[in-house]
């Protein structure tokens, strides 16, 4: 049981920061590319400040202050401007083709920037990116200019980065995953050694508990032979009789929790029936029947006596505590799962005590925890076994009707 809970905390503590270093490194390459994406278009839209018709030259950022366009700040700016290489088409009010600047560099000929640039105005767009091209247009004195940065330097940074990002980064994930987990584990360890300690300490005091038990029980009964019926020795013999289901339930928790007994295939359809067929009896006598849908060849790699023990914990449950007439249980196979659920109407349990209806010695009416046989270990046991067998439990109480679900891997 505690098991479990460790793992889920582990995968929540490693899940947490794994997500949260994936997402600032997202955030950072992100913002990384959103940065170099915006210098590249504003030296585009530099360019396209700086262009004219009647230049032979791709614009160049001027030297002299007052001579044309503001120079950048920072001379890397300056610099990489200078670096970057940009095409251009001037096109006439008409569609006629004015000028093309081919950056006489022969990678793009003048038909293949005049095609793309009569395919981006028929489209009607402003800006944007074609293949390794980033581009904008832009209405100048008579004519339209569709201007183009090579975009193949900053792409393949890009790539280099985000290659470099998964590589540093899913190293970094696994470095954080074993950390996390050795981490997780020196957290867990004094829960689970207390856990561990109060398994143990629960199983020795049954065990210690069997034999003076036994020896009162018998004594009594000695006495009783004797003197008769006496109404002290009657409350003796009550109050150890319950003390010795009270040792029962407690060694069948300690069994459920830590022994590990031969798995065998069983029929748990056949369990279920006979349960049922043992708890009809009672029932009756308490004025309540049970009806039951159980499909036949369900079969389990288990513990016979556990799973039986697991129905009629269930089953006691509903027949002791149900306020209705009717107790309903289900048997089904659902894909590779053994369905078990049990309902019967019964009051409406709080949503935070529910949640601890499989604690140990937990019970919903503290008034009453004296009386019976019940001491709040029956659905620990439940649990323990379900989970023995690599299944769950679980309740829900809804419109006053509470339901038990097992769920148990089938053959």
């Amino acid at each position: 049981m505690f098991n479990r809970s460790r793992k889920k905390i582990i995968l929540s503590i490693m899940g947490s920061l794994i997500l949260l270093f994936a997402v600032t490194l997202s955030v950072i390459l992100l913002a990384s590319y959103r940065e170099i994406q915006k210098k590249s278009a504003d030296f585009l839209k530099d360019y396209i400040e700086r262009y004219s018709l009647e230049q032979e030259s791709p614009p160049a950022i001027p030297d002299g202050p007052g001579s044309g366009p503001q120079k950048p700040d920072h001379p890397d700016e300056s610099r990489n401007y200078q670096l970057s290489t940009f095409y251009s088409v001037s096109f006439a009010e008409d569609g006629s083709v004015l000028a093309v600047d081919n950056g006489m560099r022969g990678i793009y000929s003048n038909e293949d920037l005049i095609g793309i640039a009569e395919d981006i105005r028929k489209k009607g767009q402003t800006s944007g990116q074609r293949d390794m091209l980033l581009f904008q247009t832009a209405q100048k004195e008579g004519y339209v200019l569709v201007a183009f940065m090579d975009n193949t330097v900053t792409d393949s940074s890009m790539h280099t980065l985000l290659r470099y990002f998964l590589i540093v980064g899913g190293a970094a994930i696994v470095g954080m995953f074993i950390i996390s987990l050795f981490l997780s584990k020196q957290i867990i360890r004094p829960l689970e050694e207390n856990d561990q300690k109060q398994k143990q300490f629960i199983s020795d005091a049954s065990h210690e508990l069997k034999t003076p038990v036994a020896v009162i029980g018998a004594n009594a009964e000695m006495l009783e032979r004797e003197l008769g019926e006496n109404e002290w020795l009657s409350n003796i013999r009550y109050e150890n009789d319950r003390m010795g289901e009270l040792v029962k339930q407690l060694l069948d928790l300690s069994r459920a929790e830590n022994t590990d007994t031969p798995m065998e295939r069983v029929d748990f359809s056949r369990i279920v029936t006979e349960e049922v067929l043992v708890f009809e009896s009672l029932a009756f006598d308490r004025g309540k029947t049970i009806h039951s849908d159980i499909e036949e060849d369900i079969h389990l790699t288990g513990r016979h006596s556990q799973l039986s023990q697991l129905v009629s914990v269930l089953l006691d449950n509903a027949v002791s505590h149900s306020t209705g007439n009717d107790i309903a249980v289900f048997l089904s196979r659902q894909a590779h799962k053994a369905v078990l659920r049990v309902r019967n109407e019964g009051e409406e349990i709080p949503p935070e005590k529910l949640e601890h209806l499989f604690d140990r010695f937990y019970q919903l009416d503290e008034a009453r925890s004296s009386e019976g046989r019940h001491y709040g270990l029956g659905l620990s046991i439940a649990k323990a076994v379900a989970e023995r067998h690599s299944g769950s439990i679980d309740v829900s109480c809804h419109e006053g009707r509470v339901e038990f679900t097992v769920l148990l891997p089938a053959r």
